[in-house]
């Protein structure tokens, strides 16, 4: 999700007008008020994903989808119970920190410090969630079949980044009037795949290891890499008016370098994962050094400015034809449960509702704006399915559908773009519009999409064709 990359070039664009930090002077001494921060809004979060998903389950939708609504419910847009110094908010704004401020006769010093430390450890746990859902994906995709959808999940991720980006860009300077690198700015948030979203949504679905889930998990992977390219090409443009080409080609060598490495050294890797595991005869034997393998290769990706997550889904797809792979599988179930909803919960506690409201005058010239670029991010990512070539009989709705939420990494462009002062409030608001409307609509209709396939593709014979 783009954090270590995105967050330095933020801090990087704003650090001139940001205070002094507070946490080096109060954190240690209320560390342990810290901790009860995190501890509550962590019952908040789990309430709220079991209440949402179970919901959702009851009305026949992916619980993921109910995970995303139960956010947004305590999140900034209604109750104000997980909330994030982000856009300005402060601790006086959530209701957690309130009550802490009163609990423990808190300066509003230090309430503020709480709630910046606390709000830091929350984001690092839902990082991690991220991560340990795409080894889960991983270790469930089946490595012979991606690699044999390869050459269309590249085509998809291609068109999905190329077309979004150019429709969007050259229609708000069209359009809209909108200056070039505002324009630029915003049809690079259009080229985003969430592939934590899409890809929990498959695996709800049980569609994960069809042929559209194997094309749609490739092309999001791939245009996840694609993504972190585009955001540093539009961030060095911010900043200097000028593309910094070695940076752009290091990515393009780095990522390709990377992915296609993981996968050639798979067999190494797997030998020695299953040597260490044979000797080790206490409780953890499996689980413990799989997530030492994932947590090393999350730690490469990041290490080489690409994304940890991508690291920790090659970490998958390599143990995926271990031998202790169906062992593995149900050791992760259970720390996925506990660390995945506090991803998706926050992604949906950061949506601001409060963008749609017309009623607010500097929300209406977004709104405009946003009807736009809602549209080009539907259509730009619907035409993905029409990308694919030599699968006769694909549910090209169902990749094209996958391929639309914009999630986290939406919000992520939007924010550096506010931060480095690029962006408009108007143009601000219509990406977070837009990133809100796809993350909450591809669930729902990704079912419809597969509800349509005639038959469900056999995984066994998907591989074959």
């Amino acid at each position: 999700m783009f954090l270590n990359d995105t967050l330095a070039l933020w801090s990087a664009s704003i650090a001139p007008v940001m205070p002094p930090p507070l946490l080096a002077t109060v954190a240690a001494e209320y560390a342990p008020i810290v901790l009860s921060g995190v501890l509550l809004t962590l019952v908040a979060i789990f309430i709220a994903s079991k209440i949402g998903s179970e919901v959702a389950k009851r009305l026949d939708f992916p619980p993921v989808l109910g995970e995303l609504v139960a956010g947004v419910i305590v999140g900034i847009s209604a109750l104000h119970l997980v909330i994030f110094p982000e856009g300005g908010l402060a601790a006086t704004d959530s209701l957690l920190m309130n009550a802490l401020q009163l609990l423990n006769n808190l300066s509003p010093t230090a309430i503020e410090a709480v709630f910046e430390s606390q709000s830091e450890v929350i984001s690092v746990l839902a990082e991690l969630g991220v991560i340990i859902l795409l080894f889960e994906i991983g270790l469930e995709s089946d490595l012979r079949q991606l690699k044999a959808v390869g050459i269309q999940a590249v085509v998809v991720a291609c068109v999905g980044v190329a077309v979004p980006f150019i429709a969007g860009t050259a229609g708000l300077m069209a359009i809209f009037h909108v200056a070039a690198i505002p324009a630029i700015f915003a049809g690079a948030a259009l080229t985003a795949t969430s592939i934590g979203i899409t890809s929990k949504v498959l695996s709800e679905l049980g569609q994960l290891k069809s042929t559209e889930g194997q094309i749609i998990v490739g092309a999001a992977v791939i245009d996840d890499v694609l993504g972190i390219i585009v955001l540093a090409v539009v961030a060095s443009l911010a900043k200097t008016g000028e593309i910094d080409i070695a940076n752009v080609i290091y990515l393009i060598v780095s990522a390709t370098v990377f992915l296609i490495g993981s996968i050639l050294l798979g067999g190494i890797f797997n030998q020695a994962f299953t040597a260490i595991v044979e000797k080790l005869e206490t409780r953890g034997n499996v689980i413990i050094p799989a997530f030492v393998f994932a947590f090393f290769m999350a730690f490469l990706g990041n290490a080489i400015h690409l994304e940890a997550i991508l690291g920790a889904f090659a970490a998958g797809l390599v143990l995926d034809e271990s031998d202790a792979r169906n062992e593995l599988d149900e050791l992760i179930k259970p720390i996925a449960d506990v660390f995945v909803p506090i991803f998706f919960v926050t992604v949906g506690a950061r949506a601001d509702l409060g963008v749609l409201n017309p009623t607010v005058p500097e929300n209406r010239a977004g709104l405009l704006i946003a009807v736009f670029l809602v549209a080009v991010a539907v259509v730009g990512k619907l035409v993905t399915g029409w990308g694919v070539f030599g699968k006769p009989g694909i549910n090209r709705w169902a990749i094209g559908v996958g391929m639309i939420p914009r999630g986290e990494v939406g919000l992520v462009f939007a924010g550096i773009g506010s931060a480095s002062g690029i962006l408009s409030k108007p143009l601000q608001v219509s990406i977070i519009i837009m990133v809100i409307l796809t993350t909450f609509l591809a669930p729902p209709f990704l079912r419809v999409a597969f509800g349509q396939t005639d038959k469900t593709i056999d995984p066994v014979e998907s591989t074959s064709d």
